[in-house]
């Protein structure tokens, strides 16, 4: 039988999906459109599993459309270039992050802030996805808009996982001086000798939060459960700012006494555009900031989600999707 003119324009593709809210990961066979004019193929090597993608295989959100097949921390090396590509070649070490497309034409493009574009394609559980390029940004780029950069200063990092342990090596490299804040007080000698971290607080430790009332310039909260922000507001010193990036799948109560009267500053960011994610690719590599890993075959993804969903893991699981697939 022939092909249709649509079966004609597909690559086939291979990868794990989630078919029910259950979020159970089984393999599944897909098409891909053919690499077009402005398009970047890769194949993929390496993929990172984030918090996001436990919410998105789990509905915690309310917008998952199965089958899904998670994943936005990506790297590889490019198998194919368009003929408008300019920026890249074949055999090119190339990584995707969370978003693959946008308008380019509204406000939020032209201005380089394409992650916050209304026409957005988020490189999975999107419509209409294409196959392009973009990767720590989440933490550094609400650092560089909210001014938490000024060397001296003291920052907070709520959550010590995938993103906070980020957050801790990036404030250092800023100049500041960093406490990490978390619930598990197994976490403070790695906080301190391994990530660098100034100090260390147990957040549910009602005299050590007490002592630290009021000490702090800047926090960023990572942490993507539910949690009461009023102990994190407590800490900050007038004029303080709170600057959340994780995704509760429930609202967090937000009380406005103490902003009020400490003058203090709430706000949130989503990841970072291309140029910002550049900018953080070059600053990392400039102060050897890395992520420390947990790296993975593709059939242990599982139960790596199940020990995510506890916080067990130290401090991002990667998949090692190339060699999972040659054996």
């Amino acid at each position: 039988m022939a092909k249709s003119a649509e079966e004609e324009n597909q690559q086939k593709a291979f990868g794990w999906a989630a078919t029910d809210n259950s979020g159970i990961l089984s393999p599944f066979n897909f098409s891909r459109r053919e690499n077009g004019d402005d398009d970047v193929t890769l194949k993929i090597l390496y993929c990172g599993v984030c918090h996001s993608d436990l919410h998105t295989l789990r509905n915690d959100w309310g917008f998952s459309f199965y089958p899904v097949v998670p994943g936005h921390e990506i790297s590889g090396v490019v198998t194919k270039v368009g003929k408008n590509v300019t920026k890249f070649n074949i055999g090119d070490r190339v990584g995707v992050g969370v978003l693959v497309g946008s308008c380019k034409t509204c406000e939020c493009c032209e201005q380089d802030l394409e992650n916050y574009c209304p026409r957005i394609i988020f490189t999975y559980n999107s419509y209409n996805p294409d196959g392009t390029k973009n990767y720590g940004i989440t933490v550094y780029s609400p650092m560089k808009y909210y001014g938490m950069t000024e060397a001296g200063k003291h920052l907070g990092v709520s959550g010590l996982g995938g993103l906070g342990h980020v957050a801790v090596k990036i404030g250092k490299a800023f100049g500041l001086k960093v406490t990490a804040i978390s619930s598990s007080p197994q976490k403070e000698s790695e906080a301190i000798n391994r990530l660098g971290a100034d100090s260390f607080l147990v957040s549910n430790d009602p005299e050590k939060m007490k002592s630290a009332i009021g000490t702090m310039d800047y926090i960023i909260d990572t942490v993507s459960a539910v949690h009461p922000l009023l102990p994190l507001l407590s800490l900050l010193k007038v004029n303080g700012k709170l600057v959340t990036v994780g995704l509760p799948n429930k609202p967090l109560e937000l009380p406005v006494f103490p902003l009020v009267m400490g003058r203090k500053l709430i706000g949130g960011s989503d990841v970072g555009g291309m140029k910002e994610t550049q900018e953080m690719l070059d600053f990392c590599a400039k102060h050897n900031i890395t992520a420390d890993i947990e790296l993975i075959r593709i059939e242990e993804i599982n139960t790596a989600m199940e020990r995510l969903a506890k916080s067990d893991v130290r401090y991002r699981f990667v998949i090692d999707v190339a060699n999972s697939l040659s054996q």
